[in-house]
């Protein structure tokens, strides 16, 4: 993940870092196109007409791949943004990165189901509201299998597991359920479940398939997400949430696009409020975490997951893998 911050890398940096962090190994094509825009001066300055928050990798790629861009080599794509790239602007500053992957519920299901029943939900940064749902969808942990109380679900989220994984015996009971974003995606909007698409990397069709049923099941009650930045209003929506629940607020890639002053302030207003806190970050994003770290991963890419401040996990940044500290 690329963090977004008042000052740091490059465009270029930050292209070629992503590239040989998050892009290989885990998408050929992205990994090509980094490469390429980060050694292509002409590229960098047309992304550079955008504001530096508007420049990130996977916001660009995905507005590139919305407008149209075909999925081949570096050149074809240089030739097509060349003869694209106001509608690709257009759509970059009309858009924001909100990918909304609903497997990272199965890097958040043993904390949650290890919690005092029933849950309240809130997701920071929740998009469409999708991982408000992982009481509806079914799981897999290695022999062990978990489905919803009415029945096995349409999405199936099978992490990869190493250590000593708690693995849920049963599912959390979640009685409400909210989220908070600066654009709430609508689930019953086709335009708006389109640009999710378009969000998934191109080789990741298990992760297409998986967000279509995804969208299908919230479907069946959309989510109810509130419209704010989470400094002014995940407190008065925490105060909504039942007394008799236990609220856990959490969050996955959504950090690393606040602003260095705003994390630190984030930090302070989760950790004043009722009940827990799971966050599922780049390893370096969350403020007070990393410094935590018994051992460290030996892949830079991988998330952390820690409840309370407390590192437990690391996790794929997609929620294909889950390792769990001991």
């Amino acid at each position: 993940m690329e963090p977004v911050d008042d000052a740091g890398p490059t465009t270029a940096e930050r292209y070629r870092s992503f590239a040989e962090i998050d892009g290989l190994g885990q998408s050929a094509i992205y990994a090509e196109w980094a490469f390429g825009v980060a050694a292509d001066p002409t590229i960098i300055d047309l992304i550079e007409q955008l504001p530096p928050a508007k420049r990130q990798v996977n916001l660009v790629f995905a507005a590139a791949r919305a407008a149209g861009a075909a999925t081949g080599g570096y050149l074809e794509f240089r030739m097509w943004m060349l003869e694209h790239w106001a509608t690709v602007r257009g759509i970059a500053l009309a858009r924001s990165t909100q990918t909304n992957e609903a497997a990272r519920c199965g890097v958040l299901l043993p904390l949650l189901a290890s919690l005092q029943q029933p849950i309240a939900l809130i997701e920071v940064g929740a998009s469409a509201g999708l991982c408000l749902f992982p009481d509806r969808y079914s799981y897999r942990y290695g022999d062990t299998e978990l489905h919803p109380v009415d029945g096995p679900s349409e999405v199936v989220i099978s992490p990869k597991i190493s250590g000593e994984v708690p693995v849920p015996r049963r599912m959390p009971q979640v009685v409400w359920r909210a989220g908070i974003d600066l654009n709430p995606l609508g689930v019953d909007d086709p335009v708006e479940m389109a640009w999710l698409e378009a969000l998934i990397w191109p080789e990741h069709g298990e992760r297409r398939r998986r967000l279509r049923s995804a969208v299908r099941v919230a479907q069946q009650e959309p989510p109810r997400i509130v419209r704010s930045d989470a400094l002014s209003g995940l407190a008065a929506l925490a105060a909504e949430a039942p007394p008799d629940a236990t609220l856990v607020i959490f969050h996955s890639a959504v950090l690393a696009y606040f602003p260095k002053q705003d994390r630190d302030a984030f930090v302070r207003l989760v950790t004043g409020l009722p009940g827990h806190w799971i966050s599922n970050e780049g390893q370096t994003v969350t403020p007070g975490v990393q410094e935590r770290l018994a051992r460290q991963p030996a892949d830079p890419a991988l998330f952390l997951v820690a409840m309370d401040g407390n590192p437990v996990a690391f996790a794929g940044g997609h929620g294909q893998s889950l390792d769990w500290i001991d």
